[in-house]
């Protein structure tokens, strides 16, 4: 089972939250997401359990358990959808390139 980890603090490591959910069961892989222009943590991560029961048990505990302070957000994560991703970007603004005109040539 993949669970979602919110609120966590900014200082967590992988192992932190890895010890975490470890204390109810295996865990296959632990991951704090980061942002990448700042090379922080976003203050969210995902667990993979193998085991549905001691992933629905890891949950229960630890949802609204607090860590250094602050109380974690734990469920069940939401299945990625096909083509997701980030946001797509416009099609330029003032002063930015726009679509080629009908001659293949950008315009201003």
């Amino acid at each position: 089972m993949n669970i979602y980890v919110g609120n966590l603090p900014y200082t967590t490591t992988e192992d932190d939250l890895r010890e975490a959910f470890e204390r109810h069961g295996t865990v296959s892989s632990a991951k704090v997401v980061i942002d990448r222009e700042t090379n922080r943590s976003k203050g969210f991560g995902f667990i993979e359990m193998p085991e549905q029961d001691e992933a629905e048990a890891a949950v229960k505990a630890l949802d609204g358990a607090p860590m250094n302070g602050r109380p974690l957000r734990v469920n069940p994560a939401n299945p990625r959808t096909p083509g997701g991703g980030g946001g797509g970007g416009g099609g330029g603004g003032p002063g930015g390139m726009r679509r080629p005109s009908g001659d293949g040539q950008y315009q201003r």
